[in-house]
């Protein structure tokens, strides 16, 4: 038997039990569609995350107080609880700006951060105000929709004003457009609008979009308040190129080690690079994929059990046909050609219409996530059809074996005195 009569005969078969068939190849189906989707969607957050991470500068480094967990995990998920956990302060920021001392950073931005309300006429809201300096907009790479950043005016003056995030914006204005010159109250205290940033999104420091930004100065003498007036949460430096980056990471360390006489070995610091907030999230995203993945592909594993129940009740039923074949003729290569050509049609198509469910589960779950606001998008890489396909098709031969080989095994007489 050639393999195109095989492929004849499997379609004859099929079409002769409609619903037994169609229920089989639903098992597969909806394992494939679930490993296309949850492949997408894994795929589509680790590129969404990467996306936020690149976003926020360029070249950038951040100084975060105390030691992360074996000076490997995110900052601010753990903090040195030594007694010489020392807080940064302005004046480690001047050191880091020295260009004699670090040559390879750019631009230094010293932070201070809390949280507070913001109120207009009968509007309030609950937000991240960031007390930054002039040069903190190019090292975070901020755009401006419209107005002008904080700048050295507003910061020797502690001046009252304060540049929006777009979403906090819309929250108390109900726009994000034409509100220069507004008065807002941040913790009862007046503060001008001289400006609103380009939406960018959330990112791995939270959403820019939803932050307030006024003079350090003024932040300092009025609504943050530290144990040291000289405090400061984190310190944003900028390298001088992309190549300058890891020598920039070094001289920061070698700046605040001495400033803080640290044991070797025992910073109570964190510089943090792009590059290191990429690696943990996309091993934080990897491992996802897999996970997801790994549960979707246990509905192709019981897809295939399913398979291997039909074919060997096809086999039960088709005994005395299985024996008068044989007796014609038929060669035992010829019988588990054409099982095994029946349990892989079904396989097949299930995977193809499963790779179309798949795509259809991940345009609807990013339609949804863009109709609510959060900029996601899944994406449905070939490398996962490829996979989902290739695996359904093994499953369907995998299972297929033992019926296949169970009919071609039948003795022609027994087959034929079957009842």
């Amino acid at each position: 038997m050639s393999f195109g009569q095989a492929l004849l005969e499997a379609i004859e078969s099929l079409n002769g039990n409609k619903m037994r068939s169609g229920l089989t190849v639903l098992g597969i189906v909806i394992g494939v569609a679930a490993v296309i989707a949850m492949l997408a969607i894994g795929n589509g957050a680790q590129a969404s995350i990467t996306g936020s991470i690149s976003s926020i500068g360029t070249n950038l480094l951040f100084v975060f107080r105390g030691a992360s967990d074996s000076q490997g995990g995110p900052p601010g998920m753990s903090r040195s609880s030594g007694n010489n956990d020392r807080p940064l302060t302005l004046a480690d920021a001047e050191a880091i700006a020295d260009p004699f001392i670090a040559p390879s950073v750019a631009s230094v931005a010293p932070v201070i951060q809390g949280n507070g309300t913001a109120t207009f006429g009968g509007e309030k809201t609950t937000t991240t105000i960031s007390g930054v300096t002039t040069d903190y907009a190019p090292v975070r790479n901020l755009e401006l929709s419209e107005g002008e950043f904080i700048n050295e005016e507003h910061e020797l003056g502690r001046m009252s004003v304060v540049v929006m995030g777009p979403e906090t914006a819309d929250t108390l204005f109900g726009h994000h457009d034409g509100i220069v010159g507004e008065t807002i109250r941040i913790e009862g205290q007046p503060f001008r609008v001289i400006g609103v940033l380009v939406a960018k999104g959330g990112g791995s420091m939270g959403s820019e979009d939803k932050s307030l930004y006024i003079p350090f100065s003024t932040a300092q003498a009025r609504l943050i308040k530290h144990s040291s007036r000289d405090e400061v949460d984190v310190i944003f430096a900028q390298a001088t190129s992309a190549e300058a980056v890891t020598q920039a990471s070094d001289e920061i360390s070698n700046i605040l080690r001495q400033r803080h006489r640290t044991p070797i070995g025992r910073d109570d610091f964190t510089v943090f690079t792009q590059q290191d907030f990429l690696k943990t999230f996309e091993t934080i995203t990897g491992v996802l994929t897999i996970f997801l993945g790994g549960i979707a592909g246990i509905s192709l594993l019981v897809g295939g059990i399913g398979i291997m129940n039909i074919m060997l009740v096809s086999v039960t039923e088709r005994t005395r046909e299985i024996g008068l074949r044989k007796a014609l003729g038929a060669r035992k290569k010829d019988i588990l050609l054409q099982f095994l050509t029946e349990s892989s049609l079904l396989s097949l198509i299930g995977g193809i219409i499963g790779i179309m469910f798949g795509w259809l589960i991940a345009f609807t779950v990013g339609k949804v996530a863009t109709a609510t606001g959060n900029d996601f998008t899944p994406i449905v890489g070939m490398q996962a059809i490829v996979l989902s396909t290739s695996f359904s098709a093994a499953i369907g031969l995998f299972f297929g074996i033992y019926p296949a080989s169970r009919a071609a095994n039948l003795e022609p007489v027994e087959a034929l005195r079957y009842e």
